[in-house]
């Protein structure tokens, strides 16, 4: 399996969403400065970045769900891909290390309101255990 950040931890509440996990694959305390990236798929030129608290293998990081309304052009609905870089490596955030199949059906996460955005964020596990946000109308 290639290296990747994953996810032990999903805290989606009071506006905000925090993500605990560990890197997997890497040696312990690789590379420094590491971040977070929001992508948006529709518009991947729309990137929100954040710090992510590392130490050791493990990372934390948690951002505001308001900050998804920053950009324009929603249309009802749109995806944000979640990765960990440290400037040279990215990874993608995700849960692969469980015996859990099929987490987008099993693991549901509470939506969001984004005050005066007209819609809602949720974190939800893609059909290949990537971990991303939906924002839905």
């Amino acid at each position: 399996m290639k290296p990747h950040a994953e996810v032990e931890q999903v805290w989606p509440r009071d506006g905000h969403i925090r993500v605990v996990g560990r890197l997997y694959g890497l040696a312990a305390g690789a590379g420094e400065g590491w971040r977070l990236l929001l992508t948006r798929r529709s518009r991947t030129d729309h990137v929100l970045r954040y710090g992510a608290d590392l130490r050791g293998d493990r990372f934390a990081c948690g951002w505001p769900v308001t900050d998804l309304a920053a950009y324009d052009g929603f249309t009802g609905s749109d995806q944000w891909d979640l990765h960990l870089t440290d400037g040279g490596l990215r990874l993608r955030v995700g849960r692969k290390l469980d015996d859990i199949r099929g987490k987008k059906a099993v693991l549901v996460y509470p939506r969001q309101q984004v005050p005066g955005a007209g819609f809602g964020v949720r974190p939800y596990f893609t059909v290949e255990d990537n971990l991303s946000l939906e924002c839905r109308s």
